[in-house]
Formats: structure tokens, sequence, C-alpha cells
């Protein structure tokens, strides 16, 4: 069960496109991130400036582009220690370009990313993936690999020449496979599976990493509803029982809100808000950010805040 990795020591993924990745050559970690300037508003605080005394995983002065095409310029972040952030904004705003960069897959073309205070683009890459663990907005598995192999993936920067395969290694890869439902397809050729089957595969070889801190791009994509509250469900366990820091950018306001700690809104490539869910949530902030108006009542079942978009008149 040998696997091949990148620049940046992840096992699985490539960094092509804002949303294609590979698995057999990455540039990634695991980060969270998050834009600013100095006219986003920081709900609880009233500050502009994020407290980073609690962060591992920091931006600053963040200059992220494409070719010659700006996205984001001047951003700063911090990504709360052991705190599941969640990252929401419309499409195009900049969310999974904020993940690139901080998980070494885009090199910002001014400024640094610092994990425990030491520039990433200097870091070993299996050091860095011991630390950041990344699953990307979109993977493309190498042909004709079995999901076992590639969920053992995942253990790839645990290896060396001192440490090679073990039977706490199966168990690692046996219990990840459990804790996504993919654990009776380990004989199955990955490009064989359906869409959300091999979503949850991917989530499989990112537990496998058993990283401290975990970043992941759209990880409900392509999963019906029952399966994205388990995913979900799951990120919080690892949160809650684990003590893993979590990233995630979803799409879904409501998810984010029921699920996150620490929540970040974007819009045109900056931080409008960050900070606790009932804080961020507001029908204000909605109607700013997503251009949609609507009321924000009481989950009944959490008590977190739950969007109702307006009725069409």
């Amino acid at each position: 069960m040998s696997g091949r990795t990148g620049a940046n020591g992840l096992p699985g993924a490539r960094g092509r496109t804002d949303t294609d990745a590979r698995t057999d050559t990455t540039e990634a970690g695991t980060v969270m991130t998050t834009a600013t300037d100095a006219k986003d508003r920081v709900a609880g605080d009233g500050a502009a400036q994020q407290d980073t005394t609690a962060a591992r995983l920091t931006g600053r002065n963040l200059t992220l582009a494409y070719d010659q095409r700006t996205i984001a310029s001047e951003l700063d972040v911090a990504v709360p220690h052991q705190s599941f952030t969640v990252v929401v904004g419309p499409n195009a705003c900049g969310k999974s370009t904020l993940l690139r960069a901080l998980s070494r897959m885009l090199k910002p073309t001014r400024g640094q990313v610092l994990l425990d205070g030491e520039d990433i683009a200097g870091m070993q890459a299996k050091a860095l993936a011991r630390t950041l663990g990344l699953l990307p907005q979109s993977s493309i598995a190498p042909d004709g690999i079995t999901v076992s192999d590639l969920v053992a993936r995942g253990r790839y920067p645990h290896q060396g020449l001192l440490r090679q395969w073990s039977r706490d290694d199966e168990s690692v890869v046996a219990e990840s496979m459990a804790a996504t439902g993919v654990d009776d397809l380990g004989d199955r050729f990955v490009d064989e599976l359906s869409g959300g089957q091999r979503q949850r595969v991917w989530i499989a070889m990112a537990l496998a990493q058993q990283t401290p801190l975990l970043l992941l791009d759209e990880p409900t994509t392509y999963l019906d509803i029952a399966h994205q509250i388990e995913i979900l469900d799951l990120c919080a366990r690892l949160h809650e029982e684990e003590g893993r820091t979590l990233v995630a950018v979803l799409h879904d306001l409501n998810h984010a809100a029921r699920y996150a700690t620490h929540l970040i809104a974007m819009r045109d490539g900056r931080i409008v808000a960050r900070g606790e869910p009932r804080e961020v949530v507001t029908a204000e902030l909605v109607e700013e950010v997503f251009g949609m108006p609507c009321r924000v009542i009481d989950d009944p079942e959490t008590g977190t805040p739950l969007v109702v978009p307006a009725a069409r008149r």
C-alpha cells in the first residue's frame, strides 16, 4: 500500500484549478483561513483586527491571484485553535482560493501563511502533511486503484526508512473506512463508485492521515441529505471528542450555522463578518452577503440560527 506525494507531502491531490486536484502529486496541507480588510466586521468584539494568539494557523497580508487575475489582496486571517471553523459565501467569492493558499496548493503573490509561527512555504513536505490534512473540492484518483489502497495513502506522511507499514496503519485505515461508511467497498475500484461513495472515500483518506488540523473544501459535495448530516456529525465528533481543528467550506448556510463554532462570511474576496454563528448569521448579513431577503429564527432542534428565505411575492 504505497502512495506518491507531491511538494507539500500530502498523499493524493495535485492542485490544477480551483476545483480540481489529483491524488498522485499534491500541493496541500490543511488550513483554515479568511481574508480581511480594515472594514470587515468582527462579530462580538467590534474590532477589525483578529486576535492571533490562540491560532496555530494564520495568514498575513496575503495577495492571491491566478496568473494576472487578483482574487484577493491584503488578507489577514487566524484560525482559532481547536475550533470548527466554517467559511461561507456566494459562488466565486474566494473561499476555495483562500483554502488553497493556506494549504500550500496556491502560492501567495504576497504575504505568508504561518503554522506554529513557521512559514509553511519552507516546511518539509512530510512534516507539514503530518500536521495539516486536506480534502480538496474535487479530486481524481489514479486509474485502477481500489478503495482500500486509496485510503491507505493517507498514512504516507507517517512512513519512513525506519517506519514502514504496520498493524497500526492497517487499523487506522480500517477505522477511517468504517467511520465514513465505506468499509464494505474496500476491494472496489474507485472509478466504479458513485459520486457520493467517492466523496466518502476521499474523506476516509483524509481521516487516515490523522492530522490535528483538517481542511475540507465542500465535504458534502455529491452527498444526499442523510449522508451530508452523517459526514458533518463525524466532523463534529472529531472536533468535540478528539480536539481537532477543522476548517470547512460549506454552501449550506444552515448547516454552517448548526455545526460551526466559528463562522466566516465572505464576499468579493474579503471577509464581511466572523465570529460565533449566532452573532454572524443575521437577516441583514445574509442579504448583504447573498443578496437574499430572509428571516432568521431558532432551529427547533439545536437552537442555532436557521435561515428562512422570504416567500416569492
